[in-house]
């Protein structure tokens, strides 16, 4: 059986891979290390008065990303 190379799997590669091999921990791993590499966004801090808000805003725009990619 040949080595996979993780690194040149995008990262939907990579997600799909695992998923369809759970038992893979390199590729756990792998996914893993990638995933904390990324930056994160700050939406909100606990206390904004604006909290739910910005909340509920920042959910509704990664659902229509979604939705606008299967399109």
């Amino acid at each position: 059986m040949s080595e996979i190379n993780y690194d040149q799997m995008s990262d939907q590669e990579l997600r799909q891979y695992f998923l369809e091999h759970k038992n893979d921990q390199p590729a756990l791993q792998a996914y893993l290390q990638r995933r904390n590499k990324q930056r994160r966004q700050v939406i909100t801090k606990v206390g904004d008065p604006d909290f739910d808000l910005k909340i509920e805003k920042a959910i509704k725009s990664k659902l229509e990303s979604r939705i606008n990619r299967q399109l």
